[in-house]
């Protein structure tokens, strides 16, 4: 009986005497012996056949046979003819695979019964064997068809395929000079059976000149024919998978063009690395312009640029010069294709950085935009700048050896200074000492302060540092000089009017053990609490309605303050003596009541001075908190019983506070409030409560002072609404019902080194469905910071944020900075009143071009969102809101010029400090989207912190020019939100 071989494989040959040896020599290298090679010599005239001879005649595992068809289709198909094993391999000629191949590929298959196919990874070889990375396209285990509809992503001779199912399948198509391998695995792929992955680098594929792959017109037609196919129905698969039968599916823009696109972009590199330009540019329109693909994009540049050029990646940058013109002619097209420079930068800063990441930089190489470069950190030179160049990529040399490497945008020449000045931002001090500099007769670079390696102050006073020096105005630094005072003519000349300078509040002593001084403190600024507010005149009235029945002869005010009250009390009493220990609030209720005849006014310390006696009614209001403990207000309280007459009122008004029962609402204050207040009262000698009028925020309580044949008799308790609406100044201070913690408490046990960082963009009910992740309703936002409120968050912004960082200083309680990108107006009409009413800020990052107008990066999603304009951003900054950039025009930056971005930086700070009056030291990269050019053009921008792409906490190692977020989406629940916050705390 005649043994059936495990595995065929097929090696088609022609003209091959120079590679088929090598080809041959590494299946007698299997450590699987059960194969059979069947080597099929396509028309050579060479010694081709001789060699075949040799082997067949040496084992008998090798077969020969002869074919005319010119093609290594045809030839393939002569092979499958006869080919008995039960899978088979196709080996070209002039390439090879390692000695565990077979054994590899085979042990993955037992492991899925019902696979079609295993494939490897694989490394292409140069002409002078170099090796290129290891390649393996995942997706092909996970969606084999979708994957191959789109491209071939697998080698020919990197796969073991199930012979009865290609013979079933048709074969190879030999009408197809090219892209056959990829028409085949396309059918295969479309039976919907699984294929399976073995992530090794097994195959070996050698790059020739006179390879077809590189032949860019033949290789794009035919994959035409194949996508084509691909997106369609194929009548040469009988029995396709229900999900294939009718071709790939158009998700998420991923289409047939766009799949040529992608091909079309990857031959059309391969013709600039082999110095020809066949391929029309308008033939890769359809590739996608977004950020995201502008590494993908720039990696299939990489690949095609290797297979054109000869060259691994190490080899590239060095050989620049053969084909970088070419190359980024090509990607300046791409950009006017899309209508999109900016886009096409993109990819050219993405291909320069790759290129120089892998190269050793043994000679300067001077791209397009990027000139790579080795500097001696201990001596550095001055270099000027090429034409075109805006960003250096340098290793940092010492003793032979990459001490670091850094990569920072230009603006011109860098001089030794700059030099200097950078390196003793990323060396440290120690290695930059050379004991033998002096012998040599040069300079090293002077010694730095410990922590120079994370310290901002350089680079943060560039600009002031420049302008000291006086730098050459073609210099880095002169350039950003003349940037400078561009931006600052352009703030002086713009139409918007600087704004007065507020009128600065007088500041309030914090010495309460002088109360007189304290008190005055207060009165400095006429009306301090807002008498006349809705709120206030709420409570005013429902403590006229607690007064008592009949006649009252003789009434005492405490703290009666400016009198707004003092005048609703007056015409309900005989006489009144008002009275406060501020002589300033007494001045100014003299005045409001001139009008009243019965009152008599006085300064009156209720603590420290005696009370006039005899009295029918004392009213106190809104002032025990400020007595030092309960002690104080026991003792007080049993002066005010001794003050009345036998069957006098005592009317007390005074709000819940937390601190008496964190359960329930109440002012977040640091004192008792109405509830001891009201039990201290009672619990006092002669005193009886006999009505309280409560409401959720405050309760007024009516005592009176019991004769000797009084009985006392069950309190009338009314709970009553709050209909006024309550201001700022008091909401605030209130926490809804209750709090989990207590500010003053975390902060007096809390430390921590993380701290969240919350992103927001949009608080709204509408707005377009593709950017509900970046909205929040007003709703949803609110419960977010009553959250926070109820659990002991305090809001810091990033200035404070930097200054913990610097000094080290562990986060005190639980502080979180809140910020919002691209200043919309909802922010100041939902957002801002829901921070202020929860006793919380935020930073707001304002695109400055466009302040005013409405968020035109998200034209194409839907109607663009209003943004706020210069007179809101001045209100909310007088209010409290802190504001950063979001640079000028919402760009990304990894498209802009090094000259664009240190321009965006730069007029962007200068306007928001205008509009605020304050310095601006922060932004937040648009689209979060950062590149190794931003942190130092920022910080000699003048700015000190930065948030880009990364996601998660803070802490107290991060690079304040580099901070994280976590980003707070509107798509999320209020439970995802907590979670998300408490993981914080926990860590």
């Amino acid at each position: 009986m005649t043994h059936n071989p495990l595995v065929s494989i097929v090696v088609p040959a022609h003209n091959a005497e120079v590679t088929l040896a090598r080809a041959l020599d590494c299946l007698l290298d299997q450590e699987i012996v059960d194969w059979e090679a069947i080597v099929v010599d396509d028309a050579s005239t060479d010694r081709t056949p001789a060699i075949i001879a040799g082997y067949v005649e040496r084992d008998a595992r090798f077969r020969t046979l002869s074919s005319c068809a010119y093609s290594a289709a045809g030839a393939r198909n002569t092979g499958i003819s006869t080919a008995r094993g039960h899978w088979l391999m196709f080996l070209d000629a002039d390439d090879w695979v390692d000695a565990n191949f077979l054994a590899k590929m085979l042990a993955a298959l037992e492991t899925a019964p019902d696979a079609v196919a295993a494939y490897c990874g694989s490394r292409r070889v140069m002409l002078d064997g170099e090796l290129t990375p290891s390649s393996i396209s995942t997706e092909v285990a996970i969606q084999p068809f979708e994957t191959f509809a789109r491209r071939c992503a697998v080698r020919t001779h990197a796969l073991l395929v199930d012979r009865e199912t290609i013979v079933e399948l048709g074969g190879f198509d030999v009408s197809l000079r090219t892209c056959e391998d990829w028409d085949l695995w396309q059918r295969l792929a479309r039976l919907g059976k699984t294929w399976v992955m073995v992530d090794e680098p097994l195959a070996f594929y050698r790059i020739s000149p006179n390879a077809l792959s590189r032949n860019s017109t033949q290789m794009l037609a035919d994959a035409e024919i194949v996508i084509a196919r691909g997106f369609s129905p194929d009548p040469r698969v009988k029995h396709p998978a229900l999900a294939h039968a009718n071709g790939a599916l158009d998700a998420n823009g991923r289409t047939a063009s766009e799949a040529l696109a992608w091909f079309a972009l990857w031959n059309a590199a391969s013709d600039c690395g082999s110095g020809s330009r066949s391929i029309d540019p308008q033939s890769l329109r359809a590739l996608p312009a977004g950020r995201k693909w502008a590494r993908e994009i720039a990696e299939v540049v990489v690949n095609g640029l290797m297979v054109g050029s000869l060259s691994v990646p190490a080899q590239l940058a060095a050989r620049w010069d053969r084909f970088g013109g070419s190359l980024t002619g090509l990607i300046i097209e791409l950009g006017k294709v899309w209508d999109n420079p900016a886009a096409g930068r993109r990819i050219q800063y993405q291909l320069e950085q790759m290129l120089l990441d892998v190269d050793d930089l043994a000679a300067p190489r001077r791209l397009a935009r990027t000139l790579g470069i080795r500097v001696d950190a201990r001596n550095p030179t001055s270099i000027d700048l090429p034409e075109g160049i805006d960003q250096i990529y340098a290793y940092l040399m010492i003793d032979g050896q990459i001490e670091a490497v850094v990569q920072f945008g230009v603006l011109g020449a860098v001089t030794r200074d700059h030099w200097i000045e950078l390196i003793q931002n990323v060396v440290p001090a120690e290695r930059l000492v050379d004991s033998a500099a002096s012998l040599a007769g040069r300079s090293p670079v002077p010694q730095q302060a410990a922590g120079a390696a994370t310290s901002n102050t350089l680079a943060a006073e560039a600009l002031l540092s420049a302008a000291e020096r006086r730098p050459d105005p073609d210099s880095h630094f002169g350039k950003l000089a003349q940037l400078a005072a561009e931006a600052r003519e352009l703030v002086r000349s713009s139409a918007e009017p600087a704004p007065p300078p507020a009128t600065p509040r007088r500041a309030r002593t914090a010495d309460r053990s002088d109360r007189t001084a304290f008190w005055n403190s207060y009165f400095a600024t006429e009306d301090p609490w807002k008498y006349g507010s809705l709120y206030e005149q709420e409570k005013y009235q429902r403590q006229l309605e607690i007064l008592p029945a009949g006649p009252i002869g003789r009434a005492l005010e405490l703290a009666c303050a400016e009198g707004h009250f003092t005048r609703q009390l007056a015409p309900r009493v005989g006489h009144l003596t008002a009275t406060d220990i501020s002589a300033i609030a007494i001045e100014r209720c003299r005045a409001r009541c001139s009008d009243q005849p019965n009152i008599e006014f006085g300064v009156l310390d209720f603590s420290a001075d005696a009370l006039p006696d005899e009295m029918d009614l004392i009213f106190c209001s809104e002032v025990l908190y400020y007595l030092d403990d309960l002690a104080e207000l026991r003792r007080i309280a049993k002066k005010f019983a001794e003050a009345l007459a036998p069957g006098g009122s005592f009317i007390s008004a005074h709000a819940f506070v937390l601190r008496d029962n964190p359960d329930r609402t109440g002012f977040d204050w640091n004192t008792f409030g109405a509830q001891a207040i009201s039990e201290t009262l009672a619990a006092t000698d002669g005193l009886v409560l006999e009505q309280s009028i409560q409401t959720e925020l405050y309760r007024i309580d009516r005592f009176r002072r019991l004769s000797p044949d009084d009985v006392a008799t069950e309190p009338v308790i009314d709970h009553v609404p709050i209909r006024a609406p309550i201001e700022i100044g008091v909401a605030r201070n209130i926490v809804w019902g209750g709090a989990r913690a207590l500010r003053r408490d975390v902060a007096r046990n809390e430390r921590r080194q993380h701290i969240p960082v919350l992103m927001y963009h949009s608080v709204a009910d509408d707005g377009p469905a593709a950017l509900a992740r970046f909205r929040l309703t007003p709703a949803a936002f609110a419960s977010q910071m009553a959250w926070l409120r109820a659990n002991g968050f305090h809001a810091i912004g990033s200035e404070q944020l930097e200054q913990f960082i610097a000094n080290r200083q562990p986060f005190v309680g639980r502080p979180v900075v809140i910020t919002f990108d691209d200043g919309f107006q909802n922010f100041a009409d939902h957002a801002w009143p829901i921070l202020r009413a929860n006793d919380l800020t935020a930073e707001v990052f304002l695109v400055t071009d466009l302040v005013g107008e409405s968020a035109k990066w998200d034209a194409d999603i839907g109607p663009p969102t209003r943004l706020m304009d210069a007179g809101t951003v001045r209100r909310l900054a007088a209010e409290g809101a802190f504001f950063g950039s979001h640079l000028a025009t919402h760009r990304a930056i990894d498209g802009l010029s090094s000259s664009d971005l240190v321009a965006e930086l730069l007029r962007s700070r200068m306007f928001i400090e205008r509009w605020t009056g304050r310095p601006t030291t922060a932004f937040a990269a648009p689209f979060s989207v950062t590149d190794r050019r931003l942190g130092r053009l920022a910080r000699e921008c003048g700015y000190r912190v930065g948030f880009g792409r990364k996601h998660g906490p803070a802490d107290l190692d991060c690079d304040p020019i580099d901070l994280p977020r976590i980003e707070i989406r509107g798509d999320r629940s209020l439970d995802d939100f907590v979670a998300t916050v408490e993981a914080v705390l926990e860590v």
